[in-house]
């Protein structure tokens, strides 16, 4: 073997564990983006349901019944 198919074989196995280093890597990110895409989607409904306790805590708190028992019992 001569010294230029030698230098070319150790390009071509170095080029070729880059790849599959690069492989690897990528499929290990894409099972990660799933499992965070499951946890953004977890997140979204969690807010979505924290948003309508708040809304209907507002509801209650700004309520004009209330306001108006609220005055009653301070004049007691």
């Amino acid at each position: 073997m001569d010294p230029f198919q030698m230098v070319v074989l150790i390009v071509a196995i170095s080029v070729g564990a880059g790849v599959y280093q690069t492989y690897l890597k990528t499929k290990a990110n894409s099972r990660a983006d799933e499992t965070t895409q499951a946890d953004v989607t977890s997140m979204r409904d969690e807010i979505s349901k924290l948003k309508e306790r708040v809304r209907v805590l507002e509801t209650i708190v700004t309520d004009k019944d209330r306001a108006l028992s609220e005055e009653i019992r301070k004049l007691a």
